[in-house]
């Protein structure tokens, strides 16, 4: 049996201009998979004008749909694939078909064409963000630990791209094409390809490794059905309808094969002994929990704003400002402070708390409270979620063992993914339920119609029955908060033995 190959994260034969060059690139490559998630949000009308007049609007839902399920099924093998032929390689071909469902997205003549063209970008747009945090944690010097020049990533990007998405697609769509929205990442795209090839000397994995690709396929199965099941569930189908009831029992069905495969596959995509590290079992969960509170802050906001307040839906966006303002500011403070010695751990505690702290603010809110203190709050959650969305990474990254570092990377983005689904269905339901208990007219929908007495007892139940979502949200983060105390205490970094020999996790070779 050869000996394995050390794929441990390392600049080998990089100079300090390439290791430059090389975080810029992996920067603009999360700018595009930010952007991308926002950017399509201000097109909808343009483009149902354009392709679909009659028949488009109701299918609008699938061009966000068709881009996260097919995103989210390739979570687990782009992890697998980092680790068995190197990062630099499943990078490269991420943005090649990123880029290849851009363009045919820009080229589409028909609503199911766009949508099919969104499902292969998809395939591409799992791995911008995911990967890159793999080739970042590759650019350290062997045995480095993490440094703000990755921890503020998260926060940096997400706020920036929340802020200025929409925007740029709005822009786009008035003043050029819809098509244009797409057509963007084509030259953004090149560029990166060009500077990875020069820049990336990131070297491979030279042992051949099978690739389960069985469990894979299980992962993406269970995943496409749990997030139609949060998508579908109580908007296009009942919760008692044969197709969600079938669906649930898909995901039932798909987990516990997925589950067993993992224990028996040589190679799994998701070894179950990475849960036996503390840091990787708790970093999972709180972020699964903050995929949640996230979605919430967001959505529900901009719900309240919407049908309580009266704001226009293409100015509501503009109250994430404040969100996305405390991500970049706490985004490079964290960064900063953690080159000074301050650890993942404190900033998961930190972050936990205040992000609790804003829910319980927001939970508060009533009908007609103060909109500057609705901005206010939103900045808190902003500072909280800021904290968290890299350093989370980084707490992963720096207890997985090398060999497995893809693996690690897109399990926790894998996590968050279900999070913020479970957590946008199970918010949605409660809302939807106590409104239809004590809101006039038993649907929300219809609040937007009443008048006089019956809408100010309807903004009422409204806001009441939103307070009991806030107060879940900070529930959950309450309980990130309890996980965050739980963690370890800095102790061995990469490089201990004993964090590179769990056993039965070594790689096998052919």
């Amino acid at each position: 049996m050869s000996a394995p190959a050390d794929t441990g994260p390392g600049p080998a034969g990089m100079t300090e201009g390439q290791r430059r060059i090389g975080f810029v690139v992996c920067l603009v490559t999360i700018v595009l998979a930010i952007l991308d998630t926002q950017i399509v949000s201000a097109a909808t009308v343009p483009i149902v004008r354009d392709l679909d007049p009659e028949h488009g609007i109701d299918k609008i839902p699938w061009l966000v749909s068709a881009f996260a399920l097919a995103s989210a099924a390739m979570l687990p093998l782009y992890g697998k694939l980092c680790d068995v032929f190197g990062p630099k390689q499943v990078f490269t071909g991420a943005i090649a078909t990123f880029l290849l469902g851009s363009a045919l997205c820009g080229a589409a003549q028909s609503m199911g064409q766009l949508i099919a063209a969104r499902a292969v970008q998809g395939l591409g747009g799992g791995g911008l963000m995911s990967v890159t945090m793999v080739v970042i944690a590759h650019l350290k010097d062997p045995g480095e630990k993490s440094s703000g020049k990755g921890s503020n990533i998260g926060g940096v990007v997400a706020g920036g791209g929340m802020a200025i998405g929409p925007w740029i697609g709005g822009l786009l769509a008035d003043h050029a094409s819809w098509r244009w929205i797409f057509y963007v990442n084509l030259p953004i795209g090149i560029a990166v390809l060009a500077a990875s090839a020069f820049a990336l000397k990131i070297p491979g994995q030279h042992v051949r490794r099978p690739i389960d690709y069985a469990g894979a396929g299980l992962a993406a199965a269970f995943s496409c059905a749990l997030l139609l099941v949060t998508d579908w569930g109580g908007k296009q189908y009942a919760w008692s309808s044969p197709v969600v009831l079938g669906l649930i029992l898909t995901a039932a069905a798909t987990l516990v094969l997925f589950l067993r495969r993992q224990r028996r596959a040589p190679e799994p995509v998701l070894p179950l002994s990475l849960f036996k590290v503390p840091e990787m079992r708790l970093g999972f969960a709180i972020q699964g929990l903050m995929g949640a509170a996230m979605m919430c802050a967001i959505y529900y906001v901009l719900v309240y704003l919407q049908v309580a307040r009266g704001v226009p839906s293409s100015s509501a966006g503009l109250y994430l400002l404040p969100m996305a303002a405390g991500m970049t500011a706490v985004g490079l403070l964290s960064g900063r402070l953690t080159e000074r010695g301050w650890s993942a751990r404190t900033f998961t505690i930190s972050g936990t708390a205040t992000t609790l702290l804003a829910f319980v603010l927001l939970a508060t809110t009533g009908p007609d409270t103060s909109l500057w203190l609705i901005r206010a709050e939103l900045l808190l959650v902003g500072a909280g979620l800021g904290q968290l969305m890299g350093q989370l990474i980084l707490l992963v990254q720096d207890a997985a063992p090398r060999h497995q570092l893809g693996v690690a990377t897109t399990s926790i983005r894998f996590f968050q993914t279900l999070g913020s689904a479970l957590g946008t269905a199970a918010f949605g339901t409660v809302l939807a339920r106590l409104y239809a208990a004590d809101g006039p007219g038993g649907d929300i929908s219809a609040l937007t119609r009443l008048t006089g007495p019956a809408r100010a007892d309807g903004v009422q139940a409204f806001v009441s029955a939103m307070d009991v979502v806030f107060w879940a949200a900070a529930g959950l983060m309450a309980v990130g908060t309890l996980l965050a105390l739980r963690l370890p205490k800095p102790g061995p970094q990469k490089g201990d033995p004993v964090r590179d020999s769990i056993p039965g996790d070594q790689p096998v070779a052919a």
